[in-house]
């Protein structure tokens, strides 16, 4: 029933409404039990801490022998060798890959067929076979030469005296690498939208001032994080190139083994050390990579591992002080 005009309404004290809200709000809420997240934490901390001690108590290790070769001489030059072959590999890879890309989405029929069977040859052939053969690659051909097909030759010079250890471990890395560069290339063209193509067309540009100007800068966004990534599977390949006779990391930490067979657990793991630190740094790197081409692509940055722990900091503080207060 309504109330007639200029009649006074009373209405209940804030006091009566706001008492059960009031009840609820001093209750503590329970987070949602799950014990079987507690289980499995609980089991993992378990075996972590049975490897742990392991790998502290059991003298099989030798972490004394471990400390004395960590740093001598023969294992800095041969990780110095690691480093050149990587470096030069992750160029050769990646100008090769952008090469072979270019020729798979080529117009020209030779050209993608070459490209393809290229990436497929090389993407199933085994790294290590690729480096034997050519390895033994003067055995087949003693003289390289350069002139007409079928007819005569330019020059010519002695393969066996160009072919260094270095050379082949370099080539031979470089030429598994481009394969799997020349997809990481080609997804990245690919990636970029056909109305930027379409737009470039329009406004009249050539062919290569499109692909220089707009299409690759574009494409880089997705070829350079993922090209970063590829690195850390070429940095554990170059332990590979110790079966050519060039003593790298992993051949110099097999050759002492040969001369110190007693040390030879402390140098498999001076081995390992070195591959995490390279491989961690690698990983750094390619983070921020990751993170610098995400602008734009994303709302917000992903956060850098300090921002993370302050963050971690932060939330632990107010939970002490939440649980202090209750």
């Amino acid at each position: 029933m309504s109330e007639p005009p200029g009649a006074t309404v009373t209405l209940p004290e804030a006091s009566t409404v706001d008492q059960p809200s009031k009840a609820l709000a001093a209750q503590r809420v329970l987070p949602l039990r799950r014990p079987g997240r507690r289980i499995a934490t609980a089991v993992v901390l378990v075996l972590v801490a049975q490897f742990a001690h392991g790998l502290v108590s059991n003298p099989f290790y030798q972490w004394d022998r471990w400390a004395y070769w960590f740093l001598r001489p023969t294992i800095l030059d041969g990780l110095l060798i690691t480093l050149e072959v990587t470096a030069y590999s992750a160029v050769l890879g990646l100008v090769g890959g952008i090469v072979l890309a270019l020729a798979r989405l080529s117009k020209s029929p030779v050209l993608r067929a070459v490209s393809w069977t290229y990436v497929w040859a090389l993407r199933s052939i085994p790294l290590i076979v690729v480096l034997l053969f050519l390895y033994n690659f003067s055995a087949l051909y003693a003289t390289l030469s350069v002139g007409i097909p079928f007819g005569p030759a330019f020059f010519s010079f002695d393969e066996s005296k160009l072919a260094t250890d270095m050379v082949v471990a370099v080539i031979g890395l470089s030429l598994n690498e481009a394969a799997y560069a020349a997809e990481v290339v080609r997804g990245g063209i690919l990636s970029v939208d056909q109305g930027q193509h379409e737009a470039a067309a329009a406004l009249g540009l050539p062919k290569g001032y499109q692909f220089r100007k707009i299409v690759f800068p574009q494409a880089l966004c997705s070829i350079i994080p993922n090209y970063v990534n590829q690195l850390i599977g070429l940095i554990k390949s170059t332990s590979l190139v110790f079966y050519v006779s060039l003593l790298d990391l992993f051949g110099s930490a097999q050759a002492m083994g040969s001369t110190y067979p007693g040390d030879i657990v402390p140098l498999l793991l001076v081995v390992t050390v070195w591959y995490l630190i390279l491989t961690s740094i690698v990983s750094v790197i390619q983070f921020y990579v990751e993170r610098y081409y995400a602008r734009g692509a994303t709302r917000g940055l992903p956060p850098t591992p300090l921002q993370k722990l302050r963050t971690g900091l932060t939330d632990l503080r107010a939970r002490i002080r939440r649980e202090a207060v209750v």
